[in-house]
């Protein structure tokens, strides 16, 4: 599986619907974002839009028309019930021989049956596999995109909370995760954090914590005061990654990267978290929350990716959902 910076040839999405349980009596006031990342997202490379029926693409297309180069913009019919692509959408992978791609098919079932129904987001990889005709793996477990990160040479970043759950593949033991992670994933080493932020519903999905940014790199969250709930679990994180290195012997350089203030809505605390970015071929997106931490986080980012222009987009109503840039993306790789 390659790294996310490694260069695309375009990024999937699932537009959610307005009747959706993501977005709870609050669509409207999320579809500004949602056409803020796509118009970003169509400025770097081709955007491949997940839509459920005519309507919906008219309507999307309608905003999108607006905004966006609709030139890089593809709509597919590939019926969803909710807008987390990173986590239903196809995993591409790279191989030997042709086609140079392959998709990988991971079980599905909604972090763990929080959210049925998920028939239509559990086949979207088996759909886009025989849209683009590639090659399909099913690999005999659950998994989401967003519990991994890997590095693209040979190394993968995940959390116990999250791949160990039981309501994800309560027969199967560590071993044997990392064994199917090494056949389907071609990584080599898994390095094991333990759980993720307060608020998350996937059981703490690693890439609201911690992610590579280069092949011996990471960034990962970081919160200092004592008395919020996210401060021992973060620092027990840290200190984990302090001590990591690659199987060559390479250690992490560990980058600190500040958690935005506390969020809540309905007595609920929500997930936010800057390091939800999405790394796309000419920018990366950045959840921004309004307040301090942003522009400390969006200059992390700018010293990492030069190249490329960050783009803080404020999230604060798309956290509703629960996820954020990373969460709504799934990246297909240039063969």
């Amino acid at each position: 599986m390659p790294a996310e910076w490694e260069r695309h040839e375009a990024t999937w999405i699932s537009w959610p619907h307005a009747g959706g349980q993501s977005f709870p009596d609050s669509y409207d006031r999320v579809v500004p974002t949602l056409v803020r990342m796509a118009t970003a997202l169509a400025e770097s490379e081709i955007l491949r839009v997940n839509i459920s029926s005519l309507d919906q693409e008219r309507e999307v297309r309608g905003l999108l028309s607006k905004a966006a180069p609709m030139e890089r913009v593809e709509f597919h019919h590939n019926p969803t019930n909710e807008p987390w692509c990173r986590d239903h959408g196809p995993i591409f992978v790279k191989r030997s021989g042709a086609p140079s791609l392959a998709v990988n098919d991971f079980g599905y079932n909604a972090w763990g049956g929080k959210y049925p129904p998920f028939d239509d987001d559990d086949v979207v990889p088996t759909r886009i596999a025989r849209h683009l005709g590639l090659p399909l793996f099913e690999p005999p477990f659950i998994l989401e995109g967003g519990s991994i990160d890997p590095n693209g040479a040979g190394t993968l970043l995940t959390t116990e909370s999250c791949l160990l759950h039981p309501n994800r593949n309560p027969s199967m033991t560590r071993e044997r995760i990392e064994e199917g992670l090494r056949d389907y994933l071609g990584v080599e080493q898994i390095l094991w954090l333990g759980d993720g932020i307060e608020g998350d519903d996937t059981d703490g999905h690693v890439d609201d914590i911690t992610r590579f940014v280069s092949r011996d790199t990471v960034v990962t969250v970081v919160e200092p005061h004592q008395g919020d709930p996210n401060h021992v679990p973060l620092s027990e994180n840290l200190e984990r990654l302090r001590e990591m290195g690659l199987s060559d012997g390479t250690p992490l350089n560990v980058l600190e990267m500040p958690m935005p203030p506390r969020i809540e809505r309905e007595g609920m605390r929500l997930p936010a978290s800057h390091a939800n970015f999405y790394i796309a071929n000419e920018s990366v997106l950045m959840p921004a929350f309004g307040g301090d931490s942003d522009a400390v986080a969006a200059d992390l980012l700018a010293g990492l990716f030069p190249s490329r222009m960050i783009r803080p987009i404020d999230c604060r109503e798309l956290i509703w959902g629960l996820g954020a840039f990373h969460c709504l993306t799934q990246q297909q790789p240039v063969p």
